[in-house]
């Protein structure tokens, strides 16, 4: 599906989520000094203008970022997340949205590797574009594949150093993109069963959402599976009303960060008397 593009909605409401919980579990593997890859199946444009007119179009970090932003007392999770996007955004003043792989960049030690997929064509170049500002360093970390992502992960599984982080989070806007996401992970643990998955889902009024959490639900594995609602469902049953990340072999620490970290992104970005979140977990 070639009309989509992150930049319409960078730095909303589901980014926080997503990338607060994605530099918990980039955290947890910097631990150890063994080398390990993270795989993007939909690495987008790696950072997004938050000036740009796309990003302005619907200005969706105004509920997201810019709440995060202005508010009082945030817990451990979300500041380490606003300092990573501080680290992009040198001047002090929040323009510049890292996505999860700038994100994966700035967490990153020299012997670790990225591994991008990017299968729209001008999103791959802008992509490419962006990499080489990063400099030698990140160059030499990256590969960038312009290739379908879900179709791709298999070559990269089992990594050469049997450590990796697997981020899935397409747009979902072809609604077969759940059933990939399903046969993604479930052929992920098949050829790699230690490696972490971390998938990004949306709440909508589709069938197929919620089917593929159940089915990802029924998986014997270890798994942490957190959603944060923002508002209520539209009345015309579009939209997205929040967001959810499952994570397969999470690091051991993320849920009890996650107790923590929900009720103040339900408090904080919630829109209406529906906002809350909830959090699930398999211990395998």
């Amino acid at each position: 599906m070639f009309s989509y593009r992150h930049a319409f909605h960078a730095g909303n409401h589901a980014d926080v989520l997503k990338h607060a919980i994605l530099i918990h579990i980039l955290d947890y593997y910097n631990r150890k000094d063994t080398p390990y890859w993270v795989i993007d199946t939909h690495a987008g444009a790696g950072i997004y203008d938050l000036r740009s007119d796309w990003a302005l179009k619907n200005g969706e970090f105004a509920d997201g970022l810019d709440r995060v932003l202005a508010a009082d007392a945030p817990p451990p999770m979300i500041e380490r997340y606003l300092k990573a996007v501080e680290h992009f955004n040198p001047d002090g003043v929040a323009n510049f949205y890292p996505g999860s792989p700038w994100l994966a960049l700035g967490a990153m030690r020299e012997h670790d590797r990225l591994r991008l997929f990017e299968m729209h064509p001008s999103e791959a170049e802008v992509l490419r574009h962006n990499l080489r500002s990063q400099g030698r360093v990140a160059l030499r970390q990256t590969t960038i594949h312009e290739a379908d992502g879900f179709a791709g992960l298999k070559s990269q599984l089992p990594p050469a150093p049997r450590r990796a982080i697997t981020v899935i989070d397409p747009s979902y806007e072809d609604k077969h993109d759940y059933r990939k996401t399903l046969n993604a992970v479930t052929e992920g643990l098949r050829r790699f069963a230690t490696g972490c998955f971390a998938v990004w889902y949306p709440l909508v009024q589709r069938r197929e959402a919620t089917e593929m959490v159940r089915a990802l639900e029924r998986l014997q594995v270890s798994w942490v599976d957190a959603a944060l609602t923002v508002c209520k469902p539209a009345a015309d049953g579009y939209g997205l009303h929040g967001s959810g990340m499952f994570v397969v072999n999470p690091p051991w620490t993320l849920h009890d960060s996650l107790q923590v970290t929900l009720p103040w992104l339900a408090a904080t970005l919630g829109r209406d008397k529906r906002a809350g979140f909830s959090l699930k977990r398999n211990e395998g």
